[in-house]
Order: C-alpha cells, then sequence, then structure tokens
C-alpha cells in the first residue's frame, strides 16, 4: 500500500460539507439561526460547538470565533 493510501484509508470519508463555506455549512445544517444567536449573545462555547456540528476543527473554530466576535459589526451581527 503506498503512503497516500494510508493516509486516505485513516482519513476515512470525506466530510458531506467538503467544498462548502461556514455559512453553506451552517445553513445546510438548519444551524445558521443558532450561529447567529451564539454570537449575538458572545456565547462563545455554544459558538464553537455549533462549528464542531458542521466538521470544523477544534482550533479552526476557536479562530472563528475569536474573529467573529473581534469584529461583529463587520460581520452582520
Amino acid at each position: 500500500m503506498l503512503e497516500a493510501e494510508m493516509v486516505e484509508d485513516a482519513a476515512g470519508p470525506p466530510s458531506r460539507w467538503a467544498g462548502m463555506t461556514i455559512n453553506e455549512r451552517l445553513f445546510d445544517a438548519g444551524l445558521l439561526e443558532a450561529w447567529d444567536r451564539a454570537i449575538r449573545g458572545r456565547d462563545r462555547e455554544r459558538a464553537e460547538e455549533i462549528l464542531g456540528t458542521v466538521d470544523i476543527g477544534v482550533d479552526d473554530a476557536k479562530r472563528v470565533v475569536d474573529t467573529a466576535l473581534a469584529k461583529p459589526r463587520f460581520y452582520g451581527f
């Protein structure tokens, strides 16, 4: 087995949200309003949890939430 095949096997099937933006993932999962409420309410823990639901990794989720909370008006909140 080639190394690339081993890595691919270990990773499992691609996410159903592969290739989608975060907003597209949230919309597809029916979580866009919950995300908006979490950010407006400055609920960091809930916002990160919601992002995890749509296959955003922990580190990326933290970075996205930090960014949204740092400039909420810029992002429409």
